[in-house]
């Protein structure tokens, strides 16, 4: 995990906020599979994933400044901006000049002039402009759920997406639909709870999906928007990537709160909304055992996702605790470490989830 991105006040353990979410699921009933059935399946264009990010964009929410302007600047002597910081959220694009994202506390502004209190290094707090991906298929089936196809029963869903979670949205609906799961997708006009919250009333489905607007601070609209409607059990999971995602409930129907930016979803996707529809639809994804070709270290208190590629009968990791596109089309599975361990020693026999079934 990335020491300069800032966390929630608190963070939930991943199997905490689970054990809530999954509280009373159950299968869904005969009546609704056969109302499921008879809506059938749609399709859903590929999005366009050449490259993720397209251009410089913000890993976390907070001020977009340039770190030379920073220099000495710390509590003890804050130093005075010459203008006026940027605030970005999370995936928002870089501005022009800014090298550098401090988290919202970094910043003072009691009085007219906005002062910083923390120096930092280009590229904090951003995520860089990815390169080119060869095979952009392989992400999209990151996100299929090819052995739900034939489970016994296909929960309905409602996906609310928020602006800037586009392609996020667009990989879920395609990957629910291609697997048979009716949805209900709207899309709010704006990123604010007042856009979001009449979104969430959905009478008769089995788990809504939020997309985007999960952030800590000025940026959790969607989360704003559940409280509003419904209860919010945990917001600022200890899972990486994915930290500011959010579970709750609107009545008995489950809510997950997912991060617009399609890495951090994905972690979510995997743990949480996946273990979620294997409840609704009675089915359980069943995992590959295979030795480790090599040590995984991991942050003891986050559980984190790690990427794997199979090398000579044995799990090769690719990335811990991070996403990258380029990593998701090589790797053929992933597991998480759980928050209460430091990671895995090589040769040690893991369960991973196959990607491409």
């Amino acid at each position: 995990m990335d020491a300069t991105q800032r966390l929630p006040a608190s963070l939930t353990p991943l199997d905490v906020a689970l054990a809530a979410l999954l509280r009373d699921v159950a299968p869904v009933s005969a009546s609704k599979q056969a109302r499921h059935d008879a809506h059938g399946r749609e399709s859903s264009e590929i999005p366009e994933l050449a490259a993720w990010p397209p251009h410089d964009i913000a890993a976390s929410d907070g001020w977009a400044l340039r770190a030379s302007d920073l220099v000495g600047a710390s509590s003890y002597t804050p130093l005075p901006l010459s203008r006026s910081p940027v605030w970005v959220e999370a995936g928002d694009k870089i501005p022009d000049g800014c090298d550098c994202v401090l988290d919202e506390d970094s910043i003072e502004r009691t009085g007219p002039i906005a002062q910083v209190l923390a120096e930092a290094i280009p590229g904090q707090g951003i995520r860089r402009k990815s390169g080119k991906i060869a095979d952009p298929g392989r992400i999209v089936a990151a996100w299929r759920l090819s052995s739900l196809c034939d489970a016994a029963c296909r929960p309905r869903l409602r996906v609310v997406n928020s602006p800037g979670g586009a392609i996020t949205a667009k990989l879920i609906a395609k990957s629910l639909r291609e697997a048979g799961v009716e949805i209900v997708f709207v899309e709010a006009s704006a990123r604010d709870a007042a856009s979001i919250a009449p979104l969430l009333a959905g009478s008769d489905c089995d788990l809504i999906l939020t997309i985007g607007g999960s952030g800590v601070g000025r940026t959790d609209a969607a989360v704003i928007a559940l409280t509003e409607r419904g209860e919010v059990i945990a917001h600022g999971l200890a899972l990486q990537p994915g930290r500011t995602a959010a579970v709750g409930r609107i009545g008995r129907t489950p809510v997950v709160v997912m991060p617009g930016a399609p890495d951090q979803a994905l972690a979510v996707w995997w743990t949480l909304v996946l273990p979620a529809l294997d409840r609704l639809a009675g089915w359980q994804h069943k995992a590959v055992t295979r030795p480790l070709a090599r040590k995984i270290a991991s942050s003891v208190g986050i559980a984190e996702v790690v990427l794997l590629e199979e090398q000579d009968g044995a799990w090769l990791p690719l990335a811990v605790g991070d996403l990258p596109f380029g990593a998701i089309a090589r790797a053929g599975a992933w597991l998480l470490v759980p928050g209460g361990s430091e990671g895995y020693a090589a040769g040690t026999p893991v369960d991973a989830y196959l990607l491409r079934e």
